[in-house]
């Protein structure tokens, strides 16, 4: 028979071999696993004639979840052998790596993990294979209410097919769709890297589980590469630098993922939001500001009460039910629909600084990254369909013009769109679908990009793009999104009037360039380990006297600084001048300015500039013009170069 091999074509295969034998026969002996007409196989699948294949390797981002969860189960069965008792929860691969959790006695500890890596050794030289089997559902409850597993037979009671596939491995299963590694001989390097609490199926109201995090590499040089990747991201930790730098705290008095801004952390804010304000304005957006609070009859309108209602705060005000924003789409719509618009006013584009918010559940929470309360840069842009390809192009530009200004180089687009496979699950028709897919990949090649096509990764209500960038560490981040919307003007009935006189449907394209300003700050934190480019640095520069005598000239310096527009700090105390210089570069101060009595004589400053010490003295002005250049240049620190 034939198959249809990715990066080969058509190739004569013998009827009835499996994928493993196939992939070593073609020169795929890296391969983990398989796509088959885009659905995800183990090697032991046996394809069939005119079958379309596309071998897996680490090295695809399916292959890395596959590696990952294949040792997520190797190590379930690692501590199900030292702890019989252990309940299995659930174990995925994540961006990073893989974790499991387990309901057990006695909490798993950071102690525990070396004995666990032993075992996991231990039956890694056994060489188990993963084998799928599928039983029916009353099959598969019988199998696991017999092993004990109380979580897994929960899990399995919100699954709706009837057949329901698992994995031996060795002694251990567990309930799984797959797919797995061929056997754990596959597995080259792994380390566990920490154990925590989570609650099971992320509520507070459940079992407190310890869950093991974990990661894995084919060779052991790939492994140590990533813990010293590992090392700098703990240095970097946005949560750390935010307490040293004195950016931001969540307190536990005002109440779980809601942030209190420091002013340093503020006035990095207020940059953000003048820059973004400002460039909008530049780009045709008209400015609108919204409520925090809303009825619900607004979000029952849009859909978004019966779908998010769990995520949403509600208020009872003289008995009327009140929300707290989670989202700014439904308010926008109104603003749009307070008047008859003509295809003559379009596009119209509405942007917002909008803070909502999200019952996110606790154990989700991360420092700035995930949070309750949160800033949205949002925008609607309510066109004509013949608009569509034309405004995504500004918004592609858009959002690339703001990244690389805030020094993000690297970076790449990913197209979502729907499961084929479950297009009842989506609102819109497939024309729809098709013609804003269309749009999206099109306006993407026009301005130069491929973007990576995601199919099931689509919100029901419209297929989207998304930036996703590459930090300092070349660890990925959400950033801009554009999304099409079906849902909302039909359920709001927006429409403007065309040249034919007919109301007709308004196009509308939700749109976020960096997304959520709490977890944009956290990326930026990380990205530059605090180091921020002169533009928006909290502080610019630091004037340090070098004695109590030259206080009264520092102080003029530090004035003259302010009033050019430079944030300035003035460090005046009775200390050592090298303990002063410490303390600036603890708190990433690009520039230091030294005064004692020469500089104080002849107008001067003496610049030493962070991570490079002294680069000599220049004259009081010399130093506010160069600043003031670089600032207005928006560029990464190029600090001030001595004649």
């Amino acid at each position: 028979m034939t198959i249809i091999v990715k990066d080969i074509g058509t190739v004569d295969v013998e009827k009835g071999k499996d994928l493993l034998s196939i992939a070593y026969e073609l020169g795929f002996k890296d391969a983990l696993s398989a796509l088959v007409n885009a659905q995800p196989k183990d090697l032991s699948h046996i394809p069939q004639d005119g079958d379309a294949v596309e071998f897996i390797t680490f090295k695809h981002g399916l292959g890395k979840e596959i590696y990952w969860h294949s040792t997520a189960h190797l190590m379930a069965y690692a501590v199900k052998n030292l702890h019989p008792d252990a309940i299995l929860g659930i174990g995925p691969a994540t961006d990073d790596g893989f974790y499991y959790d387990f309901l057990i006695d006695k909490p798993l500890s950071d102690d525990d993990l070396a004995g666990i890596e032993e075992e996991m050794r231990r039956i890694l030289d056994e060489d188990h294979r993963f084998k799928r089997v599928e039983l029916s559902k009353d099959e598969m409850r019988e199998l696991l209410t017999e092993r004990g597993e109380t979580l897994k037979v929960e899990l399995l009671n919100d699954i709706e097919d009837e057949v329901i596939s698992g994995y031996w491995l060795g002694e251990f299963f567990d309930l799984c769709r797959g797919p797995h590694l061929p056997s754990t001989s596959y597995i080259g390097a792994f380390k566990l890297l920490s154990v925590a609490g989570a609650y099971w199926r992320g509520d507070e109201e459940r079992p407190m589980l310890s869950r093991i995090y974990g990661i894995s590499f084919p060779t052991v040089e790939e492994l140590e590469r990533h813990l010293k990747l590992l090392e700098e991201a703990k240095r970097r930790d946005h949560r750390l630098i935010g307490r040293q730098m004195d950016l931001f705290s969540i307190e536990e008095k005002v109440g779980s993922g809601l942030v209190l801004w420091h002013p340093k952390g503020a006035v990095i804010l207020d940059i953000i939001q003048r820059f973004w304000t400002d460039e909008h304005i530049k780009h045709g957006y008209q400015i609108v500001q919204t409520p925090h609070i809303m009825r619900d009859m607004l979000f029952k309108t849009s859909g978004h009460y019966d779908f998010y209602i769990d995520n949403m705060y509600t208020l009872n005000v003289e008995g009327t039910e009140y929300v707290l924003k989670p989202m700014n789409c439904p308010a926008h719509f109104l603003i749009y629909m307070s008047e008859i618009r003509s295809y003559r006013d379009l596009p119209i584009r509405y942007a917002e600084m909008g803070t909502v918010y999200r019952r996110e559940r606790s154990g989700t929470l991360h420092g700035l990254l995930r949070v309750r309360g949160f800033t949205i840069d949002d925008a609607h842009i309510f066109c004509t369909p013949e608009q569509i390809t034309e405004e995504v192009k500004k918004c592609l530009k858009f959002s690339v013009f703001f990244i690389e200004t805030f020094g993000f180089t690297d970076y790449h687009f990913e197209l979502s769109v729907r499961d084929p496979l479950n297009k009842d699950k989506y609102a819109g028709s497939d024309e729809e679908w098709e013609r804003a897919e269309e749009a999206l990949l099109k306006a993407a090649r026009e301005v130069g990009f491929e973007p990576v096509r995601m199919e099931g990764e689509a919100v029901f209500y419209g297929p989207k793009l998304d930036l996703k960038l590459h930090d300092a560490l070349g660890r990925i981040w959400q950033a801009t999104t554009i999304q099409f919307d079906f849902n909302l003007p039909a359920r709001f009935g927006a429409v403007y009037v065309d040249t034919d006189g007919e109301r007709k449907e308004v196009v509308v394209i939700h749109r976020a360039l960096l997304g959520s300003m709490e977890r944009f700050m956290g990326t930026l934190i990380e990205h530059y380990g605090g180091d921020f480019p002169l533009w928006i640095a909290p502080v610019q520069a630091r004037v340090l006297s070098v004695s109590d005598k030259f206080i009264k000239y520092a102080r003029k310096v530090h004035d003259i600084l302010k009033g050019d527009g430079i944030r300035s700090e003035l460090d005046d105390r009775d200390a050592r001048l090298q303990q002063k210089i410490r303390d600036a570069e603890v708190m990433k101060v690009p520039y230091m300015l030294i005064v004692g009595e020469k500089e104080e004589k002849e107008g001067l400053v003496s610049v030493r500039v962070r991570k490079r010490g002294n680069i000599g003295t220049v004259h009081l002005n010399e130093f506010i013009d160069n600043i003031k250049s670089e600032i207005e240049s928006k560029s990464t620190p190029s600090m001030l170069k001595k004649e």
